[in-house]
């Protein structure tokens, strides 16, 4: 997965620009109406464990720093801490400027990447471990501010973490990144078990890749995908072969009757109808999906409806199928 680090996507103004921002105030609202409660509850709150995914990328030294600033927070989710701990700088990690000296052009600093007039209005009470005074260069004071600048634009309660992430980082593409990115960290204990699955692989790896480009004819993590590529791909890491185009996929896999549950793993396809099959997504729960949407825009999560024959957009929901019974 391609992190976008503040040296190359849009600088983390975070936390960085007053959250009331007048002319910000429709555009979260419209990113809330997009994500909203479904994101919130697929995130598994403070009682997810650490994916496969989570313990891969995050050191285990964030990864437990992570979960107990959230707790600081209730309705905050440690996975969206760490979400933006990865996509920031790669978990203190990074040797970019402003990581851990200095500042970046966006004149952001430390691991979070705060600028420090922000940094200065949530960096107290001093957290357990952290520096005296603090400093946005340590790594706890830096995270416990984090959680607190969420809390105070959205998180609190799981009101909106939506608009607290855009609060942190004013992008659209910032906030699909990052909750695309949270979703793959997190499980629950049904995740868990589902996670050994054919289906649950797939979901989770397709989750893994949210921010990358969409390219035509792509099928390459790190680089870019089209809407089936991504799918041809996750099945592949699962050990299911699928082929190439959404057609020949929606075509060569078991469709689900009427009254069938949809579970994460399945595909779900849209177009004109059964003959005219143009894109496709992998469901994740909670009336979402992840999906290459189209020129432009990068690998995210959306809402999706779930019964075929229903709109999306200018297209129908033709169908649902399994994979892992073809």
């Amino acid at each position: 997965m391609t992190i976008g680090l503040d040296a190359t996507a849009s600088p983390s103004l975070g936390a960085k620009v007053a959250a009331g921002a007048g002319g910000l105030v429709l555009l979260v609202a419209v990113l809330a109406a997009g994500a909203g409660a479904g994101i919130a509850s697929l995130l598994g709150g403070g009682d997810s464990t650490p994916s496969a995914t989570a313990t891969a990328q995050v050191p285990p030294a964030m990864l437990i720093l992570y979960q107990e600033a959230a707790t600081t927070c209730p309705g905050l989710p440690w996975t969206v801490l760490a979400a933006i701990g990865t996509v920031e700088s790669g978990n203190g990690t990074s040797n970019l400027p402003g990581v851990h000296s200095g500042a970046n052009s966006a004149g952001a600093e430390g691991p979070m990447q705060f600028e420090p007039a922000t940094f200065s209005a949530y960096d107290t009470p001093v957290p357990p471990g952290g520096a005296n005074p603090p400093s946005p260069y340590d790594p706890t004071d830096a995270v416990y501010a984090a959680a607190r600048d969420l809390c105070a634009n959205g998180a609190a309660n799981g009101a909106n973490l939506t608009a607290a992430v855009y609060a942190y980082n004013h992008s659209q593409s910032y906030v699909s990144e990052v909750l695309g990115l949270a979703q793959s960290y997190g499980q629950t204990q049904a995740q868990t078990v589902a996670a050994g699955t054919a289906p649950g692989i797939a979901a989770d790896w397709a989750l893994a890749q949210v921010g990358t480009p969409y390219i035509w004819g792509g099928e390459t993590p790190g680089v870019g995908f089209d809407c089936s590529g991504l799918v041809q791909a996750a099945y592949k890491v699962a050990g299911i072969t699928l082929p190439r185009v959404a057609q020949d996929q929606y075509d060569a896999t078991t469709k689900l009757g009427p009254g069938d549950p949809v579970e994460p793993g399945d595909l779900l396809f849209f177009g004109g109808g059964p003959s005219d099959v143009t894109h496709v997504g992998i469901y994740v729960g909670t009336g979402q999906m992840v999906d290459a949407p189209h020129t432009g825009a990068n690998v995210r999560v959306e809402s999706t409806p779930t019964t075929p024959g229903s709109t999306w957009g200018t297209d129908l929901l033709v169908g649902v199928t399994d994979p892992a019974t073809s």
